[in-house]
């Protein structure tokens, strides 16, 4: 009987050669598919194929390297893989909590608490000459982080207790204190250290016609980090209660390493992964390539339970939503292109207009 090659992973060029390199000192027959070959370090998506009989070895082999990978220095300045979950802490969101130190668990990866303060560190005095102004407000700044202090203290102490009466994984974590404009400061850290994810509250749903921008939405549009935003009224109570996953694609090839860290993130024997696509055009064609990533993740992921589903359009976030309802899908998963600040004002992107009306978490990437 013929050994049939199989696909082992889907990783960047970079990470593909590393595996193969590896994988050929080991006598394991590696091949390297989907390649740029004017530009290979451009590809993405690259797939790392080895022969079936191969696969119980090759995987030990990898799961080695990958673990030694997250334990490696980021780009910014830090050592250790960080999940980043930015707090108010006039409003502490207690199921974000709960969700980052839970992936942070399955990420082998250090918390970091970010509280973002606003100074108003300058009054401009009353005869409205601009080149005149005081520090008058120095005693409320002071007393800002001084209040800020206290509640890191209050918050590290109720951290401490949850994670020794088990109710959240025993996992490194810190507090950092920024002054500045939450979304700013939120995606500068993300640029600056690469967390492997960031968890943000958001508030869903509006109950009112306010239409001011939210920061879960700039830094979901924005950010060079994975992004999960956990609504507040959102119906689940922990982790353990994502039993079904919807990925939103429109059949991109960077949408198959979407799908990968959104399946390495999600995945359990309880997990259920959906494909769907949203258009009104090549109906057929829509279901057929469909069909095709049903089956491709089924054959290398075969402990999940695999759906497809087509609507016609995602001009309106309550198809989506509706959708969702429907389905008793617990989390909206798809890749999206980072775009600029004139962009997000004018034309607003899926992620920033289903985090304003669903109530179901989102996990935005930028792949």
């Amino acid at each position: 009987m013929e050994d049939k090659l199989v696909t082992l992973a889907i990783r960047t060029f970079q990470r593909a050669q590393m595996i193969k390199s590896v994988l050929e000192e080991n006598g394991i027959e590696t091949v390297i598919h989907n390649l740029n070959l004017e530009h290979p370090e451009l590809a993405v998506g690259v797939r790392v194929r080895i022969k079936e009989s191969d696969l119980p070895r090759a995987l030990k082999i990898v799961e080695e390297m990958e673990s030694a990978w997250e334990h490696e220095p980021a780009t910014g300045s830090t050592a250790t893989q960080q999940v980043l979950i930015p707090i108010d802490l006039s409003d502490q969101v207690t199921k974000a909590i709960d969700f980052g130190f839970h992936f942070a668990d399955i990420l082998a990866a250090e918390v970091v608490f970010l509280y973002v303060y606003f100074s108003p560190a300058f009054t401009i005095s009353s005869n409205n000459d601009m080149s005149t102004y005081s520090i008058s407000d120095s005693d409320l700044l002071r007393k800002i982080i001084s209040s800020a202090n206290s509640e890191i203290e209050a918050m590290t102490k109720l951290t401490h207790d949850r994670i020794a009466k088990g109710e959240l994984p025993n996992i490194p974590f810190r507090f950092e204190l920024k002054e500045g404009v939450p979304e700013d400061q939120i995606l500068d850290y993300c640029k600056k250290n690469n967390p492997a994810l960031v968890v943000m509250g958001t508030h869903g749903k509006k109950l009112n016609n306010e239409l001011i921008g939210s920061v879960t939405a700039e830094v979901m549009e924005a950010c060079v980090s994975p992004v999960f935003a956990v609504p507040v009224l959102m119906t689940m109570q922990s982790p353990n209660d994502i039993k079904r996953v919807a990925f939103l694609t429109n059949f991109d090839q960077k949408d198959l390493i979407a799908i990968d860290r959104a399946i390495s993130l999600f995945a359990s024997e309880k997990v259920e992964m959906y494909f769907i696509h949203a258009s009104d055009k090549n109906v057929a064609w829509s279901e057929v390539m469909l069909a095709g990533i049903k089956s491709y993740f089924a054959n290398h992921y075969p402990q999940l339970v695999t759906n497809y589903a087509l609507l016609k359009t995602t001009d309106t976030p309550e198809l989506l939503n509706n959708f969702m309802i429907n389905n008793q899908i617990n989390v909206l998963a798809f890749n999206t292109r980072r775009r600029n600040l004139f962009a997000r004002l004018f034309n607003p992107g899926l992620a920033y207009k289903m985090v304003l009306h669903s109530d179901t978490p989102l996990f935005v990437t930028h792949v």
